[in-house]
């Protein structure tokens, strides 16, 4: 009889999905990081490693693996020379649709005024434009125009909510002729270089595209400068992808009405934010998160079931799915 395979789980996160993970075709050998001394005694001979963050230190001098299954879409935090040349890498998703949810939280919060309008009702302060003249309208998002700065799983989420809100859609794309996948739409799509021209119509833009050298503050103060005054900005790339500094001159100039800022520039330390939170906390017209836009409940059961079922096709020597490596 075949043995069963040894998995090594070092992600805290989809360890607390053990029950999801479990559920395999076959019993296997489960070891959680959470219950050894190091993550290197509790890869030790492990047929599949389940981490978001590896390094050569956490693996044994001689490796066993034949998968390394990331707890999410990402590999940027996990060294390859920490795993045999020739074992699988995998990857899992399902945050577009949570991530998405967010975005359009936010663009409601920063357009119809909510966390102005919360902050006035709680010193006792009734406003609107029937009673204190002066006071913005608010605006809706239907027939507002989305741009969104790349249009992968992400920002396709976003588009298929706001265009159920009745607004127009656009985006930027490496390859703007190719072919969308089923159900993903847009009214216009622009090659990279028709960044500006898209940032220059939209209500509401969005910054959906990984970080790379290229996208390194791909948002910066000449970008920001054609975008409407009345426009919003949503992050939920990476920080860098925006100039920090452009910003938040942006805001505070009012060149920019208003930012959503899921991710940030630098760690946070332990449980206290980066330290570029408190500038943009001072402000009224900002919407601060702490990189938590995908953190679902759902999407760690989704990535849970999606490891399990990759550990069933390698048990069966059958093709993985999400194989990146």
């Amino acid at each position: 009889m075949v043995r069963p395979l040894r998995i090594a789980v070092t992600d805290p996160i989809i360890a607390g999905f053990a029950e999801h993970l479990e559920r395999t075709e076959r019993r296997h050998s489960w070891h959680y990081a959470a219950d050894f001394p190091s993550k290197r005694a509790a890869t030790d001979g492990a047929d599949v490693v389940v981490c978001s963050v590896l390094t050569p230190q956490d693996m044994p001098i001689t490796p066993s693996a034949r998968l390394l299954h990331a707890s999410g879409a990402g590999i940027d935090r996990i060294d390859r020379e920490a795993i045999p040349s020739d074992a699988a890498i995998c990857t899992t998703g399902h945050h577009g649709p949570a991530i998405a949810e967010h975005v359009i939280m936010t663009a409601l919060m920063l357009r119809r005024r909510a966390l102005e309008a919360d902050a006035q009702m709680r010193r006792g302060e009734w406003r609107t434009v029937a009673t204190a003249p002066g006071t913005p309208f608010h605006r809706t998002l239907a027939g507002s125009t989305f741009g969104i700065v790349g249009f992968g799983e992400i920002g396709q989420a976003v588009a298929r909510l706001a265009a159920g809100f009745g607004a127009r859609i656009t985006a930027t794309r490496r390859r703007p002729e190719a072919p969308l996948p089923e159900g993903a739409a847009a009214d216009r799509v622009y090659a990279d270089d028709g960044l500006e021209e898209m940032l220059a119509e939209s209500d509401v833009v969005v910054v959906t595209v990984p970080l790379t050298d290229e996208t390194r503050g791909l948002i910066d103060s000449a970008a920001l400068a054609v975008m409407r005054p009345d426009a919003v900005l949503v992050n939920v790339a990476r920080g860098p992808v925006v100039d920090e500094d452009a910003l938040f001159d942006a805001l505070v100039s009012g060149r920019l009405a208003g930012a959503g800022i899921d991710v940030w520039w630098g760690a946070p330390d332990g449980t206290t934010p980066p330290a570029s939170v408190a500038r943009f906390a001072a402000l009224g017209n900002t919407v601060l998160t702490p990189h938590f836009s995908g953190h679902a409940r759902e999407v760690f059961e989704q990535r849970a079931a999606d490891i399990a079922r990759n550990i069933d096709l390698l048990d069966r020597g059958q093709p993985l799915e999400r194989r990146v490596h």
